[in-house]
């Protein structure tokens, strides 16, 4: 059956944008009536957030009046309050009001945290302390999101469009909806031993091929990264317990001290007997220990034992040199005294 409702729509043009969200105004409360019951949020902040907040809380009433929301700093309690008045006209303002005051307390500063108070914006606070146990692995892993120098953490923003800031335990997130959905599960897979590099590879393929019109009604399965996990080998720990062979028999039982005793004859003997040989092996630890001692006493004045090889191959030495230099001193006086009778010869 045809629609009976398809009328020509005058109003309905092409250059009309159906997805912009316009900002609520006074004149949008058809009622103009204050709201019946009064709303409202309170958060706590840290105490190192006690000074930025006292210097920044005149501005802050500031902005919230303008929407008709009235704030509270109470500094005993350490704790931020909004809440709505009868010059309320916007219902949703009191949502975005507990945001801010909830990014406030995370850290994220007043001029970035007042952007939460547009519609187009929305706010996420990402709990990562309870997901890893360990503390050192804890903070490694943190560390990931933020990179060498914080590159990664630019790259997260510019790819996912998102004001990101990590403090402590939480990670707070500021952007659109598509994006605070991407950055938490980028946060949470890093928690998850998964390094942000891999998403922000997918991400940037994503980005491109979005421009490409042609692929718009296609699956990109075939284009994104599949990264294979690999079995990396840990650590062994250092003390490695033996596996003990498994027998259904209970083990033997051990013998009592009386026992022991009884078997050394040692339960029979009086208490004079006994307190004798304690003496006994007493004094004969004591002999004993004295006796290294003095062994070690008399270490020192032991002297040095000499190897006889080494000297009697010096004296080897020394005999053959000897021996040597007589040979070349006749050969030399036998030498003259030919000389001396061939000289003799030729003067005759």
């Amino acid at each position: 059956m045809p629609s009976t409702h398809n009328r020509d729509k005058p109003w309905d043009t092409p250059d009309i944008d159906k997805w912009k969200i316009d900002e609520f105004k006074p004149e949008d409360n058809a009622t103009g009536q204050p709201f019946t019951e009064e709303s409202s949020f309170v958060t706590l902040f840290p105490k190192y957030r006690e000074g930025y907040l006292r210097q920044i809380w005149g501005d802050i009433t500031r902005v919230l009046e303008l929407k008709g929301i009235a704030c509270v700093l109470d500094l005993v309690e350490g704790s931020m309050t909004v809440k709505t008045t009868r010059k309320t006209f916007d219902p949703a303002i009191i949502l975005k009001a507990r945001d801010l005051i909830k990014l406030l307390a995370r850290s994220v500063p007043f001029p970035q945290a007042v952007k939460i108070l547009d519609d187009a914006v929305a706010c996420d606070v990402i709990k990562i302390g309870g997901l890893v146990s360990n503390k050192e692995r804890f903070i490694k892993r943190r560390q990931r999101i933020l990179g060498p120098n914080g590159n990664t953490l630019k790259a997260l923003e510019l790819l996912t469009q998102c004001y990101i800031l990590v403090q402590g335990n939480t990670v707070a997130v500021m952007g659109g909806f598509k994006g605070l959905k991407e950055v938490r599960r980028i946060v949470e897979d890093c928690m998850k031993n998964i390094h942000p590099i891999y998403h922000i590879k997918e991400l940037m393929i994503k980005r491109e091929l979005a421009k490409n019109p042609e692929l718009a009604n296609e699956s990109w399965d075939r284009f994104l990264p599949h990264f294979k996990k690999r079995n990396v080998q840990r650590r062994k720990p250092h003390n490695i317990k033996e596996k003990k062979t498994y027998t259904p028999f209970p083990p033997a039982q051990q013998p009592r001290e009386i026992d022991l005793q009884m078997e050394s004859g040692e339960y029979f003997l009086s208490k004079k007997e006994k307190a004798q040989n304690e003496e006994s092996l007493k004094r004969e630890q004591r002999e004993s220990k004295k006796e290294e001692k003095r062994k070690e006493r008399e270490k020192d004045y032991v002297p040095p034992t000499e190897d006889n090889e080494k000297k009697r191959n010096k004296k080897r030495k020394h005999v053959e040199f000897d021996s040597h230099v007589e040979e070349l001193v006749i050969e030399s006086a036998g030498g003259k005294e030919k000389r001396s009778k061939k000289e003799k010869k030729e003067k005759k």
